[in-house]
């Protein structure tokens, strides 16, 4: 009974204590509103911190762009190719391509480009465009670098003196015939003419010396025949006649166009009976003339009379190789205007960056440059601004007007060479850099060192990267948030040191990305320390 007691006594405590305990716990996880309201409150702010770092620093402008080739330009031709005269007398015949011109062909010194008529469009070197066409007796540069044209190829033009003589001819016609082309000699009319010309030299120079034959002597039997009396009854004497000085010179000149044949003396000399020594000397200055303008008629139809260049069949081009890289007519069309375009046979990448990046850029900063398929290959800045777009510029123009220039060759870029090569080295003026402001679009050149890399792969999209600075090895870098300017303008960073923050006066360097290089100027700054970005 007792034990009995004791059990349920112990029961009751043990219950009363759990109950105690449980309802002490409730009450401690109990809050008032204003206690709840204390425990929400931030706790006290430190400051956020990021390590000093020690490396090498490299600033760079990125651009996106694509890969073209360079120095885009129109290509006409600069007159008729061959002659267009019929060779059976129909007269002019219209000019027909009877061999186009290949998109994507790189063209050398002494390529055919392509074929009119049957003719060839021949390719060679020189500054000079073809405006005319070049034959025995021309002069000018444009002679001259066809003559150092021929030298190049292996055809000796003589003297290269910028004048086309007869064996700046002779090389030509050796040029064609290896390319196994008829060369331009002269044609029946040519030939015509010339003989005409002689014809004339001829019949002047006969007229010449039967103006200057002595005067025949007087007839002694006074116009009677040989061996009969004369009119007035005396007879024939054998002996000769005596001198009489006041006999007038009989008149020999034939007719200037008919040369003077067997016969003509005594003509003459009847024609010149009582002519004056005066009438005699002026006939013969005149017969004199005569010789002369015929000799000068025929020399300058000699000086250039040979083989010619016609005006339509050398395309000179300022540089070469260059690449056909659009073609504009097809077999049967008639070559007027615009033919085609040629590029160089380099490559470049055109890009665009804001205004306020290309402020930092300058010609001959090094390029990275990265295709879509992972190709990389190393570049240059060739030019800023409008030099970078004066290329594509000329290109548009010239296609504004039928695609052709007005001397119907290329145009001439040393213009350009000229601009780009002064401003080599030099930034990009903010005034041509920038146009319209920070903001706008500038043009950038990109000449790639090994251009044959990315040859195949042009009108791909390129991403460039321009190193604009970089640091002369490791440096100390702190983030850009890190430095704070002063109001005497002194920049400084707060390095936390021992839970506080103290002022570290700084210089500032070359920036990269977020980082910025810091020199201390007061105090100690080392790699490593804690620096303050925020709170």
């Amino acid at each position: 009974m007792t034990r009995s007691r004791s059990a349920r006594l112990g029961a009751v405590v043990l219950v009363v204590a759990l109950v105690g305990a449980g309802g002490w716990f409730a009450g401690s996880r109990m809050q008032s509103p204003a206690d709840a309201a204390a425990a929400q409150q931030p706790p006290k702010a430190r400051p956020i911190t990021v390590g000093v770092v020690r490396q090498p620093l490299t600033a760079s402008v990125v651009a996106q762009g694509s890969v073209e080739f360079a120095s885009p330009r129109p290509l006409t031709l600069a007159g008729s190719v061959g002659s267009s005269a019929s060779s059976d007398g129909d007269g002019e015949l219209a000019q027909r391509v009877t061999k186009a011109p290949v998109a994507g062909r790189v063209l050398k010194e002494g390529d055919v480009l392509m074929e009119v008529s049957g003719r060839p469009v021949l390719v060679l070197r020189g500054a000079v465009p073809m405006y005319r066409t070049l034959r025995p007796g021309t002069s000018g540069d444009d002679v001259r670098q066809l003559q150092q044209a021929l030298r190049r190829l292996g055809y000796d033009p003589g003297a290269v003196s910028g004048t086309y003589r007869q064996e700046t001819a002779s090389a030509v016609t050796r040029w064609y015939r290896g390319k196994h082309y008829q060369p331009q000699e002269p044609t029946v009319a040519d030939r015509q003419r010339l003989g005409e010309l002689q014809g004339a030299v001829y019949g002047a120079q006969q007229a010449l010396l039967d103006a200057e034959a002595p005067e025949p002597p007087a007839d002694p039997t006074g116009g009677a025949e040989p061996g009969k009396p004369s009119p007035d009854g005396t007879p024939p004497s054998d002996d000769p006649p005596p001198s009489d000085d006041t006999t007038p010179p009989a008149d020999t000149t034939p007719p200037a166009d008919k040369p003077s044949g067997k016969g003509t003396t005594s003509h003459a000399g009847a024609a010149r009976t009582g002519e004056s020594d005066e009438a005699r000397e002026l006939r013969i200055r005149a017969a004199r003339n005569q010789l002369d303008t015929a000799n000068a008629a025929l020399t300058a139809f000699q000086s250039s009379y040979g083989t010619k260049v016609p005006a339509g069949e050398v395309v000179f081009f300022p540089e070469l190789p260059v690449r056909m890289s659009k073609v504009s007519v097809r077999v049967g069309d008639t070559p007027s205007g615009q033919i085609g375009t040629v590029t160089s046979s380099e490559v470049v990448v055109q890009a665009v960056v804001p205004g306020a990046d290309a402020t930092s850029l300058r010609t001959g900063m090094n390029a990275r440059i990265q295709l879509p398929d992972g190709t990389e290959a190393k570049g240059v800045v060739g030019a800023i601004g409008g030099s970078a777009t004066s290329a594509n510029a000329a290109a548009g123009d010239a296609k504004s007007d039928d695609g052709s220039s007005e001397d119907g060759a290329p145009a001439d870029t040393d213009a350009d060479a000229a601009d780009a090569d002064a401003a080599a080295g030099d930034a990009a003026p903010a005034d041509a850099a920038v146009p319209g402001g920070p903001s706008a679009p500038v043009q950038l050149q990109i000449a790639v060192t090994d251009s044959g890399q990315l040859a195949r792969n042009a009108g791909l999209s390129a991403k460039v990267t321009i190193e604009v600075g970089a640091s002369d090895g490791d440096v100390l870098a702190v983030p850009l948030v890190a430095v704070r300017t002063s109001a005497n303008g002194q920049a400084r960073v707060q390095v936390l040191r021992a839970g506080r923050a103290k002022n570290v006066p700084v210089t500032v360097g070359l920036s990269s990305g977020d980082l910025v290089e810091v020199k201390p100027t007061d105090g100690t700054l080392k790699e490593g320390d804690q620096v303050v970005v925020g709170q």
